[in-house]
């Protein structure tokens, strides 16, 4: 069975004292909450990553980098290895967030690159891909979104899909007030599955948790997760407060 997780991405916000208090405050919140198969992870920024690890020791909630580099050393100043973050205890990386794309170009020959580092070191890759509003507009999300995964993910054999999570990300969605109906939710989760399963066959397909994360909060959460194909969330802006994010968790 495919776990359920919801993920937090702290993106850049919070500073080491203020995402301590989080950690534990998300701690705290959850302490009396039965996850079942419900995984819980939050992804705070590269300096703040020993400091949350200790304040969740012991917890169900597991910590995640929200980036890393392609290459194992070298001269790539402000850059992190796979390695230093697995030697810091990190087993889970974010890959392929729509913001990496925008701000700092990041496409599916890179994102290879990044998966293959990242699973050769021994880390659960998150990888998230999703169209833009314009196309939206268009009707070319599905087209979109296959280009995404195969560019970035079909070259790895089966076997390496049990390290793989997606998180669809509709852009026109994130931050902007704006939400991807359940409905359509589920229209392109489904369609991911589908696409996964004619590469790799239905068995990697449904072993595969496929998240979404578009403006998901405790408002819409439950109506979401409720869709067969949601498997979770990769949450944003609601995971900056602790008794949101619980909200959310306690949503699916």
């Amino acid at each position: 069975m495919r776990s359920k997780i919801v993920a937090g991405n702290w993106k850049m916000n919070k500073n080491v004292a203020e995402s301590k208090a989080l950690a534990e405050g998300l701690v705290n919140e959850l302490k009396d909450v039965a996850l079942d198969n419900t995984r819980v992870i939050v992804s705070p920024t590269f300096v703040n990553l020993t400091t949350v690890l200790a304040a969740t020791e012991g917890s169900a909630v597991e910590v995640a980098a929200q980036n890393m580099h392609q290459e194992a050393n070298g001269a790539y100043t402000g850059e992190i290895s796979a390695e230093m973050l697995t030697s810091a205890g990190i087993k889970t990386v974010i890959l392929g967030h729509s913001e990496r794309r925008e701000y700092f170009g990041e496409d599916e020959a890179l994102l290879a690159k990044k998966t293959d580092a990242a699973l050769a070191n021994g880390l659960e890759v998150i990888y998230c891909f999703g169209e833009v509003k314009e196309e939206r507009e268009a009707n070319t999300q599905e087209e979109v979104v296959a280009k995404q995964i195969s560019g970035a993910l079909f070259h790895l054999d089966a076997a390496a899909w049990s390290n793989i999570v997606l998180a669809y990300e509709p852009v026109w969605a994130i931050g902007t007030g704006l939400t991807a109906s359940a409905d359509q939710a589920q229209e392109m989760h489904a369609f991911i599955r589908g696409f996964v399963a004619n590469k790799y066959g239905a068995e990697v397909a449904e072993n595969v948790s496929i998240l979404y994360g578009g403006s998901c909060k405790p408002s819409n959460a439950e109506e979401i997760f409720s869709k067969p194909d949601v498997d979770g969330g990769l949450i944003g802006g609601a995971s900056l407060v602790a008794a949101d994010f619980a909200a959310v968790i306690k949503a699916i």
